[in-house]
């Protein structure tokens, strides 16, 4: 039994059970009549009680159509087309079995009177209540000629004659003939035996006739009646529940609604064999209650049933798609903290063959590329045909691309396919920070401006000290500072940068390298020192009085010779007794006086005189009244200053000209 019979029949017994209680209720005055009968003897029938009744009877005993006729030795009924004995009476079982009257106990040979089977099924006349509980048929037929090589019907000699040949033949719960030939028709029928008797089938006409004297058996409304009603609702649900190949579901939705017909009609009819009455707005009143009930039945199993079942599924399915976007999410980041190694035509796909051009470098030029999955948003720069294209990738690849930082440009990925290299950068929306500097509108407050340098000073100091091995930038410069969607700054471009172990003071170097402008005096000449993380602290410091002024530290166009070189003209300013501001006519700033004496610090000629970048970051973090002002620097000499800063300028220049030579 399938899971949704189970359902429907649990409810709606339960709905018939309530119905049925206050039909009970209803009739209880008419019912009290009815059990309040004595039974009776009847021929040799003993305690015969409802439905069966006696002729004079009271009208509430019985039901009119069991009405028996008594005698000493026998009973009858008189319902079945003609007058039939009554042998037996089972109130176990609600059966009683009868035997035509006329059958005598010495005859032998025996003729049913003739009748079709649907007289058998009713004794009241209504068809479908009261019906037979035998299972085989005896079929007489009536043939003009002999039949030949028939094994199904047996003939019946005693009553056959020269010009008519009777036959017999059994059926199991069928009762028609069939399979006989043309000259035959169909005679009589009459059912054999009963519960506990079994007729075999292909009997012969002397057994037929054993089973015939013994009767059959009919059944009769159970006490009460509803009960029947109720038994007879119940095979009907359960064939109309039923899984059916045959049938769509429109129609078994017309079936479930209108399975209740049979069951309302048996009750009526039950109660008019026993002559109650109910208030006329009962029946109506239930059949709409029942109705509404299976309209809310059908609903739940046709529409929020399924609806629940694809809630279900759907909620299932989007756990696991969650936990899988988990999962894919998380693949995702760890691939990505490695650099991933793309073809060309995967670059290409990227930037959408370099529509997007975000800028051009020294070393070749920047397009904007979106990676999938995940609508990550990329910056590509090709690098262009130089002889320094090896070198450079080389020193990104293997610099940044182990580094997780903060303030630290991330290495996405890369592409080296013969001479076409690119390499795949986290976009940075904001860019760099020149072009907020530099700018002829004051961009950032002190504060915003205090922020960007601690931060620039973090990832160099992470450079130097984070990494299992020290990475010298060697182009610390505003072009190389980007900044992401919160203005967080970021160290980019490592074409320049070295690996060197931690516990090395000095770095080999046979070139000078960097830009003009923040390239350290022992780039230039080994007679200021040697080479070392000091020389990126140098670079800060040009990058950190740049951010504060607003200007270039070398400015060909200043208003007097004086000012041409910015650190001197803001060492001098600093160390005057009427110390104003840089760039305005207010006194200076709290914050801008650190970054400069801080700046002042970071480009001591000297590497031995500048401090780390752990402790450049001790300084920004603190006030300024905890600083001390620097030694002047050897170019903040006036008298020296135009002499010596051109000539450093222009060696500086003439040394990255011969690096790129």
């Amino acid at each position: 039994m399938s899971a949704a019979f189970l359902h429907l029949t649990s409810l709606q017994a339960l709905t018939v059970f309530f119905l049925l209680l206050a039909v009970l209720v209803a009739d209880a005055e008419g019912r009290n009549h009815v059990y309040g009968c004595p039974s009776f003897s009847c021929g040799y029938l003993r305690d015969v009680s409802s439905p069966f009744r006696r002729r004079g009877d009271p009208p509430g005993c019985g039901v009119p159509s069991y009405e028996l006729v008594c005698t000493d030795a026998k009973a009858t009924i008189r319902n079945l087309s003609g007058t039939f004995n009554v042998v037996r009476i089972s109130y176990t079982d609600s059966t009683f079995w009868v035997v035509e009257s006329d059958w005598g106990t010495q005859r032998s040979c025996l003729l049913p009177r003739v009748r079709h089977a649907s007289e058998y099924e009713s004794v009241d006349g209504s068809p479908n209540r009261v019906g037979t509980t035998w299972r085989t048929w005896a079929i007489f037929v009536n043939c003009s000629q002999p039949m030949e090589n028939n094994g199904i019907y047996k003939p019946v000699a005693c009553l056959s004659t020269n010009s008519s040949f009777i036959y017999v033949t059994t059926s199991f719960r069928y009762p028609r003939a069939a399979n006989f030939e043309p000259s035959c028709g169909y005679l009589t029928t009459t059912p054999l035996g009963g519960p506990g008797m079994m007729v075999p089938e292909n009997a012969s006409y002397p057994d037929i006739v054993k089973f015939m004297r013994k009767g059959f058996a009919l059944r009769f409304p159970i006490s009460g009646g509803i009960g029947e009603c109720l038994a007879e609702w119940m095979r009907k649900f359960r064939k109309d529940t039923e899984p059916s190949n045959s049938t769509g579901i429109n129609d078994r939705i017309v079936e479930i609604l209108f399975i209740d017909t049979r069951f309302w009609v048996c009750v009526c009819q039950v109660l008019q064999l026993y002559q109650l009455t109910i208030p006329p707005w009962f029946i109506p009143i239930t059949i709409a209650d029942m109705w509404i009930l299976k309209f809310i039945l059908v609903l739940c199993r046709f529409v929020l049933m399924p609806l629940t079942v694809l809630m279900f599924l759907a909620h299932k399915y989007w756990k696991t798609r969650i936990t899988i976007d988990a999962v894919e999410k998380f693949l995702q980041m760890q691939k990505m903290l490695s650099p991933t190694r793309y073809a060309y035509t995967d670059i290409t796909a990227v930037t959408r063959h370099f529509s997007d051009k975000l800028g051009q470098g020294g070393y070749g030029s920047v397009y904007k590329g979106v990676l999938l999955p995940g609508n990550i948003h990329v910056a590509v720069k090709m690098l262009g045909n130089s002889k320094c294209n090896g070198e450079e990738f080389i020193s990104e690849v293997a610099t940044i691309g182990r580094i997780h930082h903060i303030n630290v440009v991330r290495l996405v990925g890369f592409c080296s396919e013969e001479m076409r290299r690119a390499l795949v950068y986290e976009y940075m929306p904001n860019g760099s920070l020149d072009k907020y500097i530099f700018s002829s509108e004051k961009s950032f407050s002190w504060d915003k401006l205090n922020g960007i340098a601690l931060g620039i000073a973090r990832g160099i100091s992470y450079l130097h000290q984070g990494c299992d091995m020290q990475i010298v930038h060697f182009d610390i410069k505003p072009h190389n500072i980007l900044l992401d969607t919160n203005f967080i700054p970021k160290v980019a471009d490592f074409g320049l940068a070295r690996l060197c172990p931690k516990d090395n003071s000095f770095m080999p170097m046979s070139a000078a390298r960097g830009t003009i402008g923040y390239i350290a005096p022992e780039m230039i000449s080994r007679s200021f020192g040697v080479i070392s993380a000091k020389s990126d602290v140098y670079s800060f410091g040009m990058l950190l009085l740049e951010m504060v002024g607003g200007r270039r530290n070398a400015d060909p166009h200043a208003e007097s010779s004086s000012q041409i070189y910015y650190p001197s003209w803001v060492y001098n300013r600093l160390t005057q007794p009427d110390v104003g501001e840089i760039s305005g006519a207010v006194d200076m700033h709290e914050l801008e006086k650190k970054l400069c004496i801080v700046g002042l610090w970071c480009i001591q000629m000297r590497p031995h005189g500048r401090p780390t970048m752990s402790e450049v970051i001790e300084m920004l973090e603190g006030g300024a009244d905890a600083l001390q002002m620097p030694p002047r620097p050897f170019f903040c000499d006036d008298e020296t200053i135009p002499e010596v800063a051109s000539y450093y300028l222009s060696s500086e220049l003439n040394a990255i000209e011969e690096e790129d030579e």
